[in-house]
Protein backbone atom coordinates (compact mmCIF):
# COMPACT_ATOMS: atom_id res chain seq x y z
CA UNK A 1 0.00 0.00 0.00
CA UNK A 2 2.81 2.43 0.87
CA UNK A 3 4.68 1.57 -2.30
CA UNK A 4 1.60 2.23 -4.41
CA UNK A 5 0.90 5.54 -2.70
CA UNK A 6 4.47 6.74 -3.34
CA UNK A 7 4.59 5.83 -7.02
CA UNK A 8 5.26 8.77 -9.36
CA UNK A 9 2.25 10.09 -11.25
CA UNK A 10 2.65 10.47 -15.05
CA UNK A 11 2.90 14.11 -16.11
CA UNK A 12 2.68 14.23 -19.87
CA UNK A 13 1.37 17.82 -19.86
CA UNK A 14 4.27 19.16 -17.79
CA UNK A 15 2.09 20.41 -14.92
CA UNK A 16 4.38 22.07 -12.37
CA UNK A 17 2.10 21.10 -9.47
CA UNK A 18 2.33 17.41 -10.40
CA UNK A 19 6.14 17.73 -10.59
CA UNK A 20 6.20 19.18 -7.07
CA UNK A 21 4.02 16.34 -5.76
CA UNK A 22 6.27 13.75 -7.45
CA UNK A 23 9.31 15.30 -5.77
CA UNK A 24 7.58 14.94 -2.40
CA UNK A 25 6.74 11.27 -3.21
CA UNK A 26 10.40 10.57 -4.06
CA UNK A 27 11.50 12.10 -0.77
CA UNK A 28 9.02 10.02 1.25
CA UNK A 29 9.87 6.85 -0.65
CA UNK A 30 13.37 6.93 0.84
CA UNK A 31 11.84 6.45 4.29
CA UNK A 32 9.14 4.10 3.01
CA UNK A 33 11.65 1.27 2.42
CA UNK A 34 12.09 0.75 6.17
CA UNK A 35 8.45 -0.08 7.02
CA UNK A 36 6.57 -3.03 8.52
CA UNK A 37 2.90 -3.80 7.90
CA UNK A 38 0.92 -5.78 10.43
CA UNK A 39 -2.79 -6.60 10.04
CA UNK A 40 -5.28 -7.19 12.85
CA UNK A 41 -8.67 -8.89 12.51
CA UNK A 42 -11.88 -7.30 13.81
CA UNK A 43 -11.93 -7.61 17.62
CA UNK A 44 -15.70 -7.96 17.95
CA UNK A 45 -18.89 -7.30 16.01
CA UNK A 46 -20.24 -4.92 18.67
CA UNK A 47 -17.70 -2.15 18.19
CA UNK A 48 -19.40 0.28 20.52
CA UNK A 49 -18.73 -2.00 23.51
CA UNK A 50 -15.06 -2.70 22.84
CA UNK A 51 -13.85 -0.45 25.63
CA UNK A 52 -15.89 -2.43 28.22
CA UNK A 53 -14.91 -5.94 27.06
CA UNK A 54 -12.30 -8.16 28.59
CA UNK A 55 -9.82 -10.19 26.52
CA UNK A 56 -11.86 -13.41 26.88
CA UNK A 57 -14.82 -11.67 25.25
CA UNK A 58 -12.82 -10.60 22.21
CA UNK A 59 -12.05 -12.57 19.09
CA UNK A 60 -9.29 -15.07 20.02
CA UNK A 61 -7.41 -14.48 16.75
CA UNK A 62 -7.41 -10.73 17.44
CA UNK A 63 -6.00 -11.26 20.91
CA UNK A 64 -3.28 -13.51 19.51
CA UNK A 65 -2.30 -11.04 16.78
CA UNK A 66 -2.38 -8.17 19.24
CA UNK A 67 0.09 -9.93 21.51
CA UNK A 68 2.35 -10.58 18.53
CA UNK A 69 2.15 -6.85 17.63
CA UNK A 70 3.16 -5.91 21.15
CA UNK A 71 6.20 -8.15 20.93
CA UNK A 72 7.08 -6.74 17.52
CA UNK A 73 6.77 -3.13 18.70
CA UNK A 74 8.75 -3.92 21.84
CA UNK A 75 11.53 -5.41 19.73
CA UNK A 76 11.71 -2.38 17.41
CA UNK A 77 11.38 0.58 19.71
CA UNK A 78 14.09 2.28 21.67
CA UNK A 79 13.57 3.97 25.01
CA UNK A 80 12.92 7.72 24.86
CA UNK A 81 15.76 9.74 26.32
CA UNK A 82 15.14 13.36 27.31
CA UNK A 83 18.05 15.43 28.63
CA UNK A 84 20.13 12.27 29.11
CA UNK A 85 17.48 10.42 31.13
CA UNK A 86 15.41 7.44 29.98
CA UNK A 87 11.67 7.97 30.38
CA UNK A 88 9.40 5.29 31.80
CA UNK A 89 5.87 4.71 30.54
CA UNK A 90 4.10 7.38 32.60
CA UNK A 91 6.78 9.95 31.89
CA UNK A 92 6.63 9.17 28.20
CA UNK A 93 2.84 9.56 28.16
CA UNK A 94 3.19 12.91 29.92
CA UNK A 95 5.90 13.99 27.50
CA UNK A 96 3.77 12.91 24.55
CA UNK A 97 0.84 14.94 25.91
CA UNK A 98 3.04 18.03 26.11
CA UNK A 99 4.20 17.49 22.54
CA UNK A 100 0.61 17.18 21.29
CA UNK A 101 -0.44 20.30 23.16
CA UNK A 102 2.46 22.26 21.65
CA UNK A 103 1.59 21.00 18.17
CA UNK A 104 -2.03 22.03 18.60
CA UNK A 105 -0.96 25.50 19.69
CA UNK A 106 1.40 25.81 16.72
CA UNK A 107 4.51 26.13 18.89
CA UNK A 108 6.21 23.25 17.06
CA UNK A 109 6.40 23.65 13.28
CA UNK A 110 4.70 21.00 11.18
CA UNK A 111 4.87 20.47 7.45
CA UNK A 112 1.86 22.71 6.88
CA UNK A 113 3.10 25.42 9.19
CA UNK A 114 6.52 25.46 7.51
CA UNK A 115 4.86 25.91 4.11
CA UNK A 116 2.68 28.66 5.52
CA UNK A 117 5.72 30.44 6.97
CA UNK A 118 7.51 30.18 3.63
CA UNK A 119 4.48 31.48 1.73
CA UNK A 120 3.94 34.19 4.33
CA UNK A 121 7.31 35.68 3.44
CA UNK A 122 6.35 35.59 -0.24
CA UNK A 123 2.97 37.14 0.59
CA UNK A 124 4.66 40.04 2.38
CA UNK A 125 6.97 40.63 -0.58
CA UNK A 126 4.03 40.57 -3.00
CA UNK A 127 2.05 42.95 -0.80
CA UNK A 128 5.05 45.28 -0.69
CA UNK A 129 5.23 45.24 -4.50
CA UNK A 130 1.51 46.07 -4.67
CA UNK A 131 1.88 48.94 -2.20
CA UNK A 132 4.90 50.38 -4.02
CA UNK A 133 3.03 50.37 -7.33
CA UNK A 134 0.09 52.15 -5.72
CA UNK A 135 2.34 54.77 -4.12
CA UNK A 136 3.79 55.76 -7.50
CA UNK A 137 0.63 57.70 -8.30
CA UNK A 138 -0.05 60.78 -6.23
CA UNK A 139 -3.51 61.37 -4.82
CA UNK A 140 -6.06 62.50 -5.68
CA UNK A 141 -6.87 60.74 -8.96
CA UNK A 142 -10.11 59.83 -10.66
CA UNK A 143 -11.95 56.68 -9.59
CA UNK A 144 -11.31 55.02 -12.95
CA UNK A 145 -7.61 55.85 -12.79
CA UNK A 146 -7.31 54.48 -9.25
CA UNK A 147 -9.09 51.29 -10.35
CA UNK A 148 -6.68 50.89 -13.28
CA UNK A 149 -3.66 51.37 -11.03
CA UNK A 150 -5.10 48.85 -8.56
CA UNK A 151 -5.70 46.23 -11.23
CA UNK A 152 -2.22 46.67 -12.68
CA UNK A 153 -0.52 46.45 -9.26
CA UNK A 154 -2.73 43.51 -8.27
CA UNK A 155 -1.87 41.61 -11.45
CA UNK A 156 1.84 42.18 -10.89
CA UNK A 157 1.63 40.99 -7.27
CA UNK A 158 -0.30 37.86 -8.29
CA UNK A 159 2.22 36.96 -10.98
CA UNK A 160 5.05 37.28 -8.47
CA UNK A 161 3.19 35.04 -6.01
CA UNK A 162 2.47 32.39 -8.67
CA UNK A 163 6.14 32.36 -9.55
CA UNK A 164 7.49 31.97 -6.01
CA UNK A 165 4.84 30.22 -3.88
CA UNK A 166 5.28 26.67 -2.48
CA UNK A 167 2.71 23.91 -2.15
CA UNK A 168 -0.76 23.65 -3.67
CA UNK A 169 -3.23 23.44 -0.78
CA UNK A 170 -1.41 25.90 1.45
CA UNK A 171 -0.64 28.18 -1.53
CA UNK A 172 -4.36 28.51 -2.23
CA UNK A 173 -4.94 29.75 1.32
CA UNK A 174 -2.00 32.14 1.08
CA UNK A 175 -3.33 33.41 -2.24
CA UNK A 176 -6.67 34.18 -0.58
CA UNK A 177 -4.82 35.99 2.20
CA UNK A 178 -2.93 38.04 -0.39
CA UNK A 179 -6.17 39.03 -2.10
CA UNK A 180 -7.69 40.05 1.22
CA UNK A 181 -4.67 42.15 2.18
CA UNK A 182 -4.62 43.89 -1.20
CA UNK A 183 -8.32 44.68 -0.86
CA UNK A 184 -7.66 46.25 2.55
CA UNK A 185 -4.86 48.40 1.12
CA UNK A 186 -7.08 49.39 -1.82
CA UNK A 187 -9.92 50.40 0.51
CA UNK A 188 -7.51 52.57 2.48
CA UNK A 189 -6.30 54.19 -0.73
CA UNK A 190 -9.91 54.78 -1.75
CA UNK A 191 -10.64 56.60 1.52
CA UNK A 192 -7.42 58.62 1.23
CA UNK A 193 -8.30 59.48 -2.37
CA UNK A 194 -11.74 60.74 -1.35
CA UNK A 195 -10.23 62.87 1.42
CA UNK A 196 -7.54 64.39 -0.81
CA UNK A 197 -10.06 64.99 -3.59
CA UNK A 198 -12.47 66.77 -1.23
CA UNK A 199 -9.64 68.85 0.20
CA UNK A 200 -8.36 69.91 -3.23
CA UNK A 201 -11.80 70.63 -4.72
CA UNK A 202 -12.82 72.61 -1.64
CA UNK A 203 -9.70 74.76 -2.00
CA UNK A 204 -10.38 75.43 -5.71
CA UNK A 205 -14.05 76.13 -4.97
CA UNK A 206 -13.14 78.63 -2.25
CA UNK A 207 -10.69 80.37 -4.59
CA UNK A 208 -13.34 80.71 -7.29
CA UNK A 209 -15.88 81.94 -4.75
CA UNK A 210 -13.45 84.62 -3.54
CA UNK A 211 -12.72 85.55 -7.14
CA UNK A 212 -16.41 86.00 -7.89
CA UNK A 213 -16.86 88.12 -4.77
CA UNK A 214 -13.93 90.30 -5.88
CA UNK A 215 -15.45 90.76 -9.34
CA UNK A 216 -18.76 91.76 -7.76
CA UNK A 217 -16.98 94.61 -5.96
CA UNK A 218 -15.23 96.16 -8.97
CA UNK A 219 -14.86 99.93 -8.72
CA UNK A 220 -15.37 100.23 -12.47
CA UNK A 221 -17.73 97.40 -13.43
CA UNK A 222 -16.81 95.56 -16.62
CA UNK A 223 -18.71 92.70 -18.16
CA UNK A 224 -15.67 91.71 -20.22
CA UNK A 225 -13.50 91.50 -17.11
CA UNK A 226 -16.16 89.50 -15.27
CA UNK A 227 -16.51 87.06 -18.18
CA UNK A 228 -12.72 86.65 -18.39
CA UNK A 229 -12.46 85.94 -14.66
CA UNK A 230 -15.49 83.66 -14.86
CA UNK A 231 -13.91 81.63 -17.68
CA UNK A 232 -10.49 81.37 -15.99
CA UNK A 233 -12.07 80.27 -12.73
CA UNK A 234 -14.19 77.64 -14.44
CA UNK A 235 -11.26 76.29 -16.45
CA UNK A 236 -8.89 76.12 -13.47
CA UNK A 237 -11.51 74.29 -11.42
CA UNK A 238 -12.19 71.78 -14.21
CA UNK A 239 -8.47 71.07 -14.62
CA UNK A 240 -7.34 70.98 -10.98
CA UNK A 241 -10.33 69.45 -9.19
CA UNK A 242 -9.98 65.68 -9.71
CA UNK A 243 -11.10 62.57 -7.90
CA UNK A 244 -14.37 61.17 -6.56
CA UNK A 245 -15.43 64.52 -5.05
CA UNK A 246 -15.36 66.32 -8.40
CA UNK A 247 -18.93 65.48 -9.39
CA UNK A 248 -20.37 66.90 -6.17
CA UNK A 249 -18.26 70.04 -6.33
CA UNK A 250 -19.07 70.56 -10.01
CA UNK A 251 -22.74 70.82 -9.08
CA UNK A 252 -21.95 73.32 -6.31
CA UNK A 253 -19.64 75.23 -8.65
CA UNK A 254 -22.26 75.58 -11.39
CA UNK A 255 -24.83 76.91 -8.90
CA UNK A 256 -22.36 79.38 -7.40
CA UNK A 257 -21.23 80.69 -10.81
CA UNK A 258 -24.81 81.04 -12.06
CA UNK A 259 -25.75 82.96 -8.92
CA UNK A 260 -22.71 85.24 -9.24
CA UNK A 261 -23.40 85.97 -12.92
CA UNK A 262 -27.04 86.79 -12.25
CA UNK A 263 -26.11 89.14 -9.40
CA UNK A 264 -23.39 90.86 -11.43
CA UNK A 265 -25.63 91.44 -14.46
CA UNK A 266 -28.36 92.87 -12.23
CA UNK A 267 -25.96 95.32 -10.57
CA UNK A 268 -23.89 96.06 -13.66
CA UNK A 269 -26.36 98.36 -15.47
CA UNK A 270 -27.21 100.30 -12.32
CA UNK A 271 -23.54 100.86 -11.46
CA UNK A 272 -22.72 101.86 -15.03
CA UNK A 273 -25.57 104.38 -15.13
CA UNK A 274 -24.45 105.94 -11.83
CA UNK A 275 -20.84 106.08 -13.01
CA UNK A 276 -21.84 107.82 -16.22
CA UNK A 277 -23.79 110.42 -14.24
CA UNK A 278 -20.83 110.99 -11.92
CA UNK A 279 -18.46 111.10 -14.90
CA UNK A 280 -20.55 113.80 -16.63
CA UNK A 281 -20.47 115.97 -13.50
CA UNK A 282 -16.72 115.52 -13.11
CA UNK A 283 -16.17 116.54 -16.73
CA UNK A 284 -18.32 119.66 -16.16
CA UNK A 285 -16.04 120.70 -13.28
CA UNK A 286 -12.89 119.90 -15.25
CA UNK A 287 -14.12 121.74 -18.36
CA UNK A 288 -15.04 124.87 -16.43
CA UNK A 289 -12.41 125.21 -13.68
CA UNK A 290 -9.38 123.14 -14.72
CA UNK A 291 -9.07 123.05 -18.49
CA UNK A 292 -11.56 125.89 -19.14
CA UNK A 293 -12.69 124.34 -22.39
CA UNK A 294 -16.20 125.39 -23.26
CA UNK A 295 -16.81 122.56 -25.72
CA UNK A 296 -15.94 119.93 -23.09
CA UNK A 297 -18.20 121.60 -20.52
CA UNK A 298 -21.14 121.78 -22.92
CA UNK A 299 -20.72 118.11 -23.94
CA UNK A 300 -20.63 117.08 -20.28
CA UNK A 301 -23.79 119.08 -19.52
CA UNK A 302 -25.60 117.51 -22.47
CA UNK A 303 -24.60 114.06 -21.27
CA UNK A 304 -25.74 114.80 -17.73
CA UNK A 305 -29.11 116.24 -18.83
CA UNK A 306 -29.68 113.29 -21.17
CA UNK A 307 -29.01 110.72 -18.42
CA UNK A 308 -30.99 112.47 -15.69
CA UNK A 309 -33.99 113.81 -17.62
CA UNK A 310 -34.57 112.28 -21.03
CA UNK A 311 -33.87 108.67 -20.00
CA UNK A 312 -36.04 108.97 -16.89
CA UNK A 313 -38.93 110.69 -18.73
CA UNK A 314 -39.11 108.59 -21.88
CA UNK A 315 -37.39 105.29 -21.01
CA UNK A 316 -38.09 102.84 -18.23
CA UNK A 317 -35.21 101.02 -16.60
CA UNK A 318 -35.86 97.90 -18.67
CA UNK A 319 -36.26 99.71 -21.97
CA UNK A 320 -33.14 101.76 -21.26
CA UNK A 321 -30.91 98.74 -20.78
CA UNK A 322 -32.27 97.08 -23.92
CA UNK A 323 -32.11 100.21 -26.07
CA UNK A 324 -29.55 100.26 -28.96
CA UNK A 325 -28.19 103.58 -27.69
CA UNK A 326 -27.48 102.01 -24.32
CA UNK A 327 -25.71 99.13 -26.03
CA UNK A 328 -23.46 101.65 -27.79
CA UNK A 329 -22.73 103.28 -24.42
CA UNK A 330 -21.98 99.90 -22.87
CA UNK A 331 -19.66 98.94 -25.74
CA UNK A 332 -17.79 102.23 -25.45
CA UNK A 333 -17.53 101.83 -21.69
CA UNK A 334 -16.20 98.29 -22.01
CA UNK A 335 -13.60 99.42 -24.56
CA UNK A 336 -12.37 102.16 -22.24
CA UNK A 337 -12.51 100.29 -18.93
CA UNK A 338 -11.08 96.88 -19.78
CA UNK A 339 -8.91 95.43 -22.51
CA UNK A 340 -6.11 92.86 -22.64
CA UNK A 341 -3.64 95.76 -22.61
CA UNK A 342 -5.15 98.08 -19.98
CA UNK A 343 -7.33 97.32 -16.97
CA UNK A 344 -8.69 100.72 -15.97
CA UNK A 345 -10.15 99.37 -12.74
CA UNK A 346 -6.63 98.56 -11.55
CA UNK A 347 -4.97 101.74 -12.88
CA UNK A 348 -7.83 104.22 -12.42
CA UNK A 349 -6.50 105.87 -9.27
CA UNK A 350 -2.88 106.27 -10.54
CA UNK A 351 -4.16 107.67 -13.85
CA UNK A 352 -6.49 110.14 -12.12
CA UNK A 353 -3.68 111.32 -9.83
CA UNK A 354 -1.34 111.75 -12.80
CA UNK A 355 -3.92 113.69 -14.78
CA UNK A 356 -4.63 115.88 -11.77
CA UNK A 357 -0.94 116.66 -11.36
CA UNK A 358 -0.62 117.46 -15.06
CA UNK A 359 -3.67 119.71 -14.92
CA UNK A 360 -2.27 121.63 -11.94
CA UNK A 361 1.12 121.88 -13.61
CA UNK A 362 -0.42 123.15 -16.83
CA UNK A 363 -2.54 125.56 -14.86
CA UNK A 364 0.45 126.94 -12.95
CA UNK A 365 2.66 127.26 -16.07
CA UNK A 366 -0.13 129.06 -17.94
CA UNK A 367 -0.69 131.47 -15.06
CA UNK A 368 3.05 132.21 -14.78
CA UNK A 369 3.33 132.97 -18.44
CA UNK A 370 0.39 135.38 -18.25
CA UNK A 371 1.90 137.13 -15.22
CA UNK A 372 5.29 137.40 -16.97
CA UNK A 373 3.74 139.04 -20.01
CA UNK A 374 1.89 141.62 -17.90
CA UNK A 375 4.89 142.61 -15.67
CA UNK A 376 7.66 142.72 -18.29
CA UNK A 377 6.49 144.69 -21.38
CA UNK A 378 8.75 144.80 -24.41
CA UNK A 379 9.94 148.18 -25.90
CA UNK A 380 10.62 148.69 -29.58
CA UNK A 381 13.11 151.61 -29.19
CA UNK A 382 16.51 151.76 -27.37
CA UNK A 383 17.07 153.43 -24.08
CA UNK A 384 19.72 155.87 -25.36
CA UNK A 385 17.64 157.15 -28.25
CA UNK A 386 14.69 158.02 -26.14
CA UNK A 387 13.62 161.69 -26.49
CA UNK A 388 11.77 161.76 -23.19
CA UNK A 389 13.36 164.27 -20.78
CA UNK A 390 14.96 162.96 -17.70
CA UNK A 391 13.56 163.94 -14.34
CA UNK A 392 14.94 163.96 -10.87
Amino acid sequence: MVDEALQRVPNSNGDKYIDEVNQIRDSLAVMGDNSTAFSLPQPHLQRTKLCDMEDQELEPLYVKRRDQLKQLVASMIKPKIVQGRTLNGKEFVSFLGQILEALNKGEIPSTGSLVEVFNKGILERCLKVYTERMERFGLPVSVDKLQQVHESAEDEARKLFDKQHFGKHYAAQSFLNLDEEMKKVFRNYGLANEYQSSKLCEARFSECEDKMDHLQALKLPSMAKFNAGFLRCNQSFAMECVGPAKENYEHRMSKMLARSRSLFVREYNNKLFNWLVAFSLIMVVIGRFVIKLLLLEVAAWVMFIFLETYTRLFWSSDSLYYNPVWHIIVSSWETIVYSPVLDLDRWAIPIVIMLFILAIYWRCIGARQRIGRSLLPLYNGSFRSSSRPRTD
